[in-house]
């Protein structure tokens, strides 16, 4: 029986250059800032190797009434820690400037779990990328 050799979007993928990583890390934020404008303090892209991390940070909401004591801490010390608590929205694999698989941030198993592209496809730009978790941000 001879080995037949099959893509899995999902392992391999090639580190990300500088130069893409630049270009890459523009056009998620100038596509955030365009269609989710209001909805995050702000998006942070990062890398390593063939991924790229999107998170979101969202400005806290903090009522009069909200007790911060209870969870043993200051109502500002409270704030500061939820600003600086990211959201993960997806990790992108590196194929192409324009072939990205997707794995959706998964808060129930704390873990990054494979998906398709809201088009069936298993490849797809950032920027679609970035819309598939930004449903955390809705």
């Amino acid at each position: 029986m001879r080995k037949v050799w099959m893509f899995d979007p999902h392992a391999g993928g090639r580190k990300i250059s500088p130069t893409v990583q630049d270009a890459v890390r523009n056009r998620i934020l100038e596509h955030a800032a365009k269609d989710y404008a209001g909805k995050y303090s702000r998006i942070e892209v990062r890398f390593r190797g063939p991924f790229c991390y999107i998170d979101a940070f969202l400005e806290p909401w903090v009522g009069k009434r909200h007790r911060t004591e209870s969870l043993g801490e200051s109502r500002s010390d409270y704030i500061k820690r939820m600003r600086s608590t990211p959201i993960h929205l997806c990790r992108l694999r590196h194929f192409d400037i324009d072939r990205w698989s997707l794995a959706f941030y998964a808060y129930s198993h704390e873990r990054y779990e494979p998906c398709v592209f809201p088009n069936g496809d298993w490849l797809g730009t950032p920027e679609e990328g970035f819309d598939v978790g930004a449903i955390y941000l809705l």
